[in-house]
């Protein structure tokens, strides 16, 4: 059994379709971030557990979804909750941590339609992989939203980064650890309908995941 954290806002739309596709042996764990269309109760129907989280922020989504994971289950996945991803491929990321080839798997995002990933978004997140690979040595082209590693692992890190800086401290601190990070394919599908991204859905989104990546490279 793996534990699946999923950072969530205002998902109510996307909740019940990537819900009911978990594959078995992959528990969801819903973190709500402040909703106010009433994922939290949309989670629960469905039979995720679902923890609410005060702070605002990507990285503290995650963190509080980290805690809650099973400490006896190992590996813990994680994974946006806004229906672009296919649960189906989780083993994907999964299985090489759970066999000991890699401390970390990220997901490297392949749009299955030309209008799944914007295109502001695409560059922003080539720019910020190229800088990773050249700072940090990693075989990395994503900053991969899809990832898994072992939760005791993951928490040693001690990562900080509450808010979208979250996913590049994660891989700069891994590699500093002398992590084994792996890249794997995930399909990337366009957003449930009425859903939109918190963080490249739009240019102003962008923006602020740029600045607060950008923070973390500079420390």
């Amino acid at each position: 059994m793996s534990d699946v954290v999923l950072p969530c806002r205002d998902e109510a739309l996307a909740l019940p379709g990537l819900l009911t596709r978990m594959p078995p042996g992959y528990r969801p764990i819903v973190v709500d971030n402040g909703s106010t269309d009433g994922s939290a109760d949309v989670a629960r129907a469905f039979g995720a557990q679902v923890i609410e989280v005060a702070e605002p922020g990507y990285g503290a989504a995650v963190h509080a979804g980290v805690l809650a994971s099973d400490p006896d289950d190992g590996v813990v996945c994680v994974m946006d909750a806004d229906g672009s991803f296919d649960p189906a491929q989780l083993p994907r990321v999964a299985d090489p941590v759970r066999r000991g080839d890699a401390h970390l798997v990220t997901g490297r995002r392949r749009p299955v339609t030309s209008g799944a990933w914007p295109l502001h978004a695409r560059l922003a997140n080539a720019a910020l992989a190229a800088r990773l690979r050249r700072r940090a040595g990693l075989p990395v082209h994503d900053l991969g939203p899809m990832r898994a590693a072992r939760r005791a692992d993951l928490l040693a890190l001690g990562l900080r980064d509450r808010r979208f800086g979250y996913p590049l401290e994660l891989l700069i601190t891994a590699s500093r650890a002398g992590w084994r990070v792996l890249e794997v394919d995930v399909d990337y599908h366009p957003r449930a309908a009425g859903t939109h991204s918190k963080v490249t859905g739009t240019l102003r989104g962008t923006a602020r995941a740029v600045r607060d990546m950008s923070a973390v490279l500079a420390r």
